[in-house]
C-alpha cells in the first residue's frame, strides 16, 4: 500500500511539474503595450506614407459595367467536379452548432456580383458575394487569375460578402475555420475563386458610359446592438450607390450593418438570408443588378420582425422598397471624382486568450490558428463618399466615429464594409475587450489595440482620398 501511495505521489508531482511547465512555456500575459510604439505600426505607417505620395484621384466621365456569377454549388452530384461547382456533399458556413453537416438543398440561389467603374485611366471593381466571408485563400487564388488575365492589382478589387450564415462552406483549413465552415474540401476554394474571377471579367467586359449617385436612408427599426443592447449605439444607415448606364441598365450597391443572421443554425439549405431578398426585390423592380455588401456588422444584429425565411423576406423587402423610393430621387452625374487606395497592414502578434489576462504564446496560437502576419484595408472614393473595406467583422459603433470624423474634417460621407477578402476576427470597441462572450473573448484574435490601430489608418486613408 505504501509503495502504491509513493507511486501516486510521484505521478501527481510529475503531473504538477508538467502543468507548470506548460503554463510557463505556453502562456503569457495579454499585450496591452501602446500600438503606436510597436514595430508593426512603424512598418504600416511607412507603407501608407509611401502610398499617399504617389496616389492620385481623378475626375472625368464615368464608364460602368455589371457582372454576375452563380455561386450556388450543385450537391448530391455523383462525383466532385469543382470547376463546375459539383459536389457529392458540401457543408454550410456560419454556425458551429451544425457540426459540419452537409447542406440538404437550396432555398434561394447564391451569387457573386460585381460593378466595374472606370474614370480616365483609373479602373476599380466593387464586388459582393453571398457568402459568410471571402476567405484569404480564395482571394489569393482569384487575384492570381485577375492579375494575369485582367492586369488589375489588389487595390483595384473592392471585396465584400453579405455574411449570410447559409452559404457554401468547406473552404477553411484548421480548427477555427472548420468549426464554422465544416470539413475542408479544396474544391470549394476552386469554385469560389472561379466565381469571383467570372463576375469581375464580365463586369469589365460590360463597361459603357454611365452616371452615378450616392445616397443613404435611416432604418433603425431593423438593427440592434448585439453586444450591449440599449447601452450601446447603432449605425442605422443603409448606404447605397446607384449606377446607370446610358442605355438604361441600372446597378445598385447597398450596405447595411445588421448581421445576416435572421436564419438560425437549424436551417440546412443554401440561402442569402435577408440580403438575398433585398437583392432580388431590387432586381425584379429595376431589371438591373443589386449587390449587397455587409457593413459594420461586428456589433450589430438584425431585427427582422419575423422568424426564419418569413423574417428574411419581411426585412429584405422592406429595405428594398425604401431603397427603390430613394433611388427615384437620387441625382446622377456622369462626371465623377474617383480614387482607389489600398494598404498592406502589419498585424500584432496573436492574442488568443485563455483567461482575461492570459493568452497563448503567439507561436502556440499560430499553430492552432494559422493566420497571416499582414492583412489589407482599402478605400474607394465615389464623388463625395469614401467607401472603406475591412478584413473583419468591423464594429458599427466604430464606423459611427469614422463617419462623424470624415463629415467634419473632410466634408465627405463614409461607408465602412466588412469581409474584404481576408479575415482577422471581430474588431469592436476597446471598451468591450474585458467582457465575456463570443465577440470580445473568442473572436478578438489580435488583442485590445487592434480597434484603435485600424481606426487610425482608416481615418488617415479616408481623409487623404476625401481631400484630394
Amino acid at each position: 500500500m505504501k509503495k502504491f501511495l509513493r507511486i501516486v505521489v510521484r505521478l501527481s508531482l510529475a503531473l504538477a511539474v508538467l502543468i507548470a511547465a506548460v503554463l510557463l512555456l505556453g502562456l503569457v500575459g495579454v499585450d496591452h503595450r501602446p500600438y503606436f510604439r510597436a514595430p508593426y505600426y512603424v512598418a504600416t505607417t511607412a507603407r501608407l506614407h509611401a502610398s499617399l505620395v504617389t496616389n492620385t484621384v481623378v475626375q472625368g466621365e464615368l464608364a460602368a459595367g455589371f457582372g454576375r456569377a452563380l455561386l450556388t454549388p450543385t450537391i448530391n452530384a455523383p462525383t466532385d467536379d469543382s470547376t463546375k461547382g459539383q459536389f457529392r456533399s458540401l457543408p454550410l458556413a456560419g454556425y458551429g452548432n451544425r457540426h459540419g453537416k452537409p447542406a440538404s438543398g437550396v432555398h434561394d440561389d447564391l451569387y457573386v456580383k460585381a460593378v466595374a467603374l472606370r474614370v480616365g485611366n483609373r479602373l476599380g471593381v466593387m464586388l459582393g458575394a453571398d457568402a459568410l466571408i471571402i476567405p484569404p485563400e480564395v482571394t489569393e487564388a482569384a487575384m492570381r487569375h485577375i492579375e494575369a488575365e485582367l492586369k488589375l492589382s489588389r487595390e483595384q478589387i473592392y471585396l465584400s460578402a453579405t455574411h449570410t450564415h447559409c452559404s457554401l462552406g468547406g473552404w477553411g483549413e484548421g480548427m477555427v475555420a472548420e468549426a464554422f465552415a465544416g470539413g475542408f474540401q479544396p474544391g470549394a476554394r476552386v469554385w469560389f475563386a472561379d466565381r469571383i474571377v467570372s463576375a469581375v471579367r464580365d463586369a469589365i467586359a460590360d463597361l459603357k458610359p454611365a452616371a452615378l449617385g450616392n445616397g443613404r436612408f435611416a432604418a433603425p427599426q431593423f438593427v440592434r446592438n448585439r453586444l450591449v443592447g440599449e447601452l450601446g449605439n447603432v449605425d442605422p444607415d443603409f448606404s447605397y450607390v446607384a449606377v446607370k448606364q446610358d442605355h438604361g441598365k441600372l446597378g445598385v450597391l447597398g450596405s447595411f450593418s445588421a448581421h445576416a443572421t435572421v436564419l438560425s443554425g437549424d436551417v440546412m439549405e443554401f440561402s442569402a438570408d435577408y440580403p438575398g431578398w433585398w437583392q432580388r426585390t431590387v432586381e425584379e423592380a429595376t431589371g438591373g443588378t443589386a449587390v449587397f455588401l455587409a457593413g459594420g456588422v461586428g456589433s450589430h444584429g438584425p431585427v427582422s420582425g419575423g422568424k426564419g425565411f418569413e423574417g428574411t423576406e419581411r426585412m429584405g423587402q422592406a429595405l428594398a422598397r425604401t431603397l427603390l423610393a430613394q433611388i427615384a430621387n437620387t441625382p446622377l452625374t456622369n462626371w465623377i471624382t474617383f480614387g482607389v487606395l489600398g494598404l498592406d497592414v502589419s498585424m500584432p502578434p496573436l492574442n488568443v486568450r485563455v483567461t482575461d489576462d492570459l493568452r497563448l504564446r503567439p507561436w502556440l496560437a499560430q499553430r492552432l490558428m494559422p493566420v497571416k502576419t499582414n492583412t489589407f484595408i482599402q478605400a474607394f472614393r465615389l464623388n463625395d463618399v469614401v467607401w472603406i473595406s475591412t478584413p473583419c467583422d468591423f464594429s458599427g459603433e466604430l464606423a459611427l466615429g469614422v463617419k462623424d470624423f470624415l463629415r467634419v474634417r473632410g466634408g465627405s460621407g463614409a461607408v465602412i464594409t466588412s469581409f474584404n477578402g481576408d479575415y482577422v476576427g471581430y474588431v469592436i470597441r476597446s471598451r468591450y475587450y474585458h467582457m465575456d462572450g463570443y465577440e470580445p473573448r473568442t473572436m478578438s484574435f489580435f488583442g485590445p489595440n487592434v480597434p484603435d490601430y485600424f481606426d487610425e489608418f482608416i481615418r488617415t486613408m479616408a481623409l487623404s482620398l476625401a481631400n484630394k
